[in-house]
């Protein structure tokens, strides 16, 4: 019989997770290093990345703060080799490095033909070629030794285009894609016991998006705001916290029948048709 405890076994695993400082990234990497695994957390800044790894080590954890442009492949490359030397080989993946502008977001004053193509592009490379580069560099080495797990972020926009956001959707859905297509890839060519998915935050209220969510005056929920919610089953957006158990079950034992899948987390949103 299956020991339980062991099928969310990750002690002792080194893991790296890009845009470990944001929102969503920061309660992973404290609940990956609370169950004793090795964080290395990358963001762009170093005071960032260095906060969190603080924390991580005030709370008894083992963790790292690498300042990293997750679009600079040579910066990946050397922040590879700084967590190599500190923790040993990458045996977890998180790519959770990304965001959206309002500069490519329409709105009453911007239309869509009136997007910044610049702000567009910016964001469509920062959501899915960081997320491909991210796996390029970390994953040569999974590749080499025949293990390893990717946990790519995605978002609900991946699976139901929203208004409004185009390029962040448009990526997104690149991520998608992607993560299905590197499952593949890595487990015919490399080895099946290399694993990747993606997670699928639903609506979660963060710095990024609380200026189409929110009344920056009030707090009130936006008309949007107020639509996604009536669109939830749940009735509450996201909390980063939410993310935590997927996220285990994703790079444990406990899935290790489980490749090429992005897995909602909405609060039921997905499967709401409106009626």
């Amino acid at each position: 019989m299956t020991n339980l405890q062991s099928l969310f076994n990750i002690q002792g695993q080194t893991v790296v997770i890009t845009g470990g400082s944001g929102e969503l990234g920061k309660p992973m990497a404290h609940a990956l290093a609370q169950l004793g695994a090795q964080v290395a957390i990358v963001s762009l800044h170093a005071a960032s990345s260095g906060k969190v790894a603080a924390a991580i080590q005030a709370e008894g954890g083992h963790a790292i703060g690498i300042a990293c442009d997750v679009l600079d492949k040579s910066a990946l490359e050397q922040a590879l080799a700084q967590v190599t030397a500190a923790f040993g080989p990458v045996d977890i993946l998180i790519n959770a490095a990304g965001g959206n502008k309002p500069q490519a977001t329409t709105s009453a004053d911007r239309t869509f033909f009136d997007l910044d193509s610049h702000a567009a592009e910016s964001v469509f490379t920062l959501n899915f070629t960081g997320t491909f580069l991210g796996c390029q560099v970390f994953g040569r080495g999974m590749a080499e030794r025949g293990q390893g797990c990717i946990v790519n972020v995605a978002s609900m926009n991946a699976l139901r285009p929203l208004t409004r956001i185009p390029a962040y959707s448009a990526a997104k859905a690149a991520v998608a894609n992607f993560t299905q297509w590197l499952a593949v890839h890595m487990a015919q060519e490399y080895s099946p016991h290399i694993r990747v998915n993606a997670l699928a935050p639903g609506f979660f209220l963060t710095e990024q998006n609380r200026f189409l969510l929110t009344d920056a005056s009030s707090g009130a929920m936006t008309p949007r705001g107020q639509a996604i919610l009536d669109h939830t089953p749940m009735k509450r957006l996201g909390q980063p916290e939410d993310l935590v158990g997927a996220l285990l079950w994703l790079v444990s034992p406990a899935s290790a029948f489980v490749t090429g899948i992005v897995v909602p987390i909405d609060g039921g949103f997905s499967s709401f048709s409106g009626v």
